[in-house]
């Protein structure tokens, strides 16, 4: 069933479990992301971001809509780091029940006027909103966009932040990054700062760039009380990497001998996500 991201994300805050958030390119992808929710009763967020939406179109969205409502488990389609206003009405005319406003580069006051505008927005049409606070940061030049420096979200900032612009979810920085960490750095949360947001705040946290973050603290991160977690490296490392050994072999040209391997590398790396961020089973509480 598809629902909007603040009805599936009040269930995770009252519960304390992550909802994984999968960034999908392609329609194999998504529909074995589904698959995997699905056979661990799991609820999901469907990512897409700005350059995913202009690689897919959104002519696929409504393929994505209808199979979300056949899906037995809860689904939100969500925009992941839009970056304008226009960014985010075109996901409003497309389809998407959630959206997220980034405006982490900017200053704390353009942040929050841009943040508010869409809320207002979205919030008109029944639509959920993520905003962030602090900066990601970025590993490769094949990540997501983020800042050469961390800048840590500061507790009374997210408070102020979610009071003038009404989001029903936050982003926070507290160390991670987009992309695939280099084998040479240990990435390591700061949670008691986790903690502290938390408690100030009262609402749905969502961590970004947690990809390559080691198990143990993004178990830890869940039980603090983030409520959304966005996996996109991890995902399409374990497609992309199957597939270029299944095109090693130059004779395979068809997509049902190409993408079937594929799809099931990466829903073993989503499935171990799944059961990280305890959402198996959690489906059964919507």
């Amino acid at each position: 069933m598809l629902i909007t991201g603040k009805d599936l994300l009040a269930v995770a805050h009252e519960n304390y479990f992550a909802v994984p958030a999968f960034n999908i390119s392609d329609w194999a992808m998504f529909n074995g992301i589904v698959e995997i929710c699905e056979a661990e009763q799991s609820p999901l967020i469907v990512a897409i971001h700005p350059d995913e939406l202009s690689h897919i179109t959104p002519d696929l969205l409504p393929s994505i809509i209808a199979r979300s409502h056949r899906a037995s488990v809860p689904v939100t389609i969500h925009l992941d780091h839009g970056a304008s206003y226009d960014q985010a009405l075109v996901a409003i005319q497309a389809g998407f029940t959630s959206l997220m406003i980034d405006g982490s580069m900017l200053s704390f006051d353009e942040n929050a006027a841009l943040t508010k505008r869409v809320a207002e927005t979205a919030h008109t049409v029944g639509l959920s909103v993520e905003g962030e606070l602090g900066t990601i940061g970025k590993m490769d030049e094949e990540a997501e966009d983020g800042a050469v420096e961390i800048i840590y979200t500061d507790p009374d900032d997210a408070v102020r932040f979610i009071q003038e612009t009404g989001v029903d979810s936050l982003a926070v920085a507290i160390g991670t990054s987009h992309g695939i960490y280099p084998s040479w750095l240990k990435p390591a949360l700061k949670l008691d700062l986790l903690k502290e947001i938390k408690v100030a705040t009262g609402i749905p946290l969502v961590l970004h760039g947690g990809s390559g973050n080691p198990d143990d603290e993004i178990a830890e991160a869940v039980k603090l009380g983030v409520n959304k977690i966005n996996i996109s490296s991890d995902i399409k490392h374990a497609y992309h990497s199957k597939m270029r050994e299944v095109l090693a072999d130059g004779g395979v040209r068809e997509p049902n001998t190409i993408q079937p391997p594929s799809i099931k590398a990466m829903k073993e790396t989503a499935k171990h996500k799944i059961h990280l961020f305890e959402a198996d089973g959690k489906a059964t509480l919507y």
